[in-house]
């Protein structure tokens, strides 16, 4: 498996661990993401594709201004 480096705020990957809680940034991030993908699935089954994203834009109504 490939692996990626990512540079993080201390604070925020302190809250993350206090929150995931895991005992190392990575492990939580790793499952704060794992989490993430999760739900975003969950959703897209739910309430359609991805790509059909576009057919919500166009019902809505523009916005006025003034």
């Amino acid at each position: 498996m490939a692996q990626v480096t990512v540079t993080l705020d201390a604070n925020l990957a302190i809250d993350a661990m206090m929150l995931s809680g895991t005992k190392n940034p990575q492990d939580a991030v790793e499952l704060i993401l794992r989490d993430y993908l999760a739900r975003g699935r969950r959703t897209e089954t739910r309430t359609g594709e991805a790509a059909d994203g576009h057919r919500l834009e166009q019902g809505r109504p523009a916005a006025q201004e003034g």
